[in-house]
């Protein structure tokens, strides 16, 4: 890998802890009460939004490049 890649990788990895961490810093009861609504969802809803997420975040990295 050249250095420039794991760099860029680094720092998406850096910048994903943050915004993960934003909901439940800001928000914690709202995080909690969407954490218990997952966990009550099929596979197959879950597979569908982790589809839709990649995609999305695909969509956008075309748009930013």
């Amino acid at each position: 890998m050249s250095d420039t890649l794991l760099h860029s990788l680094w720092i998406a990895s850096a910048l994903m802890l943050v915004i993960e961490g934003l909901m439940p810093f800001l928000n914690p009861k709202t995080f909690r009460r969407s954490l218990l609504q997952m966990a009550s969802m099929s596979d197959k809803q879950l597979r569908i939004i982790g589809l839709f997420s990649m995609v999305l975040g695909v969509v956008l990295l075309y748009w930013v490049n």
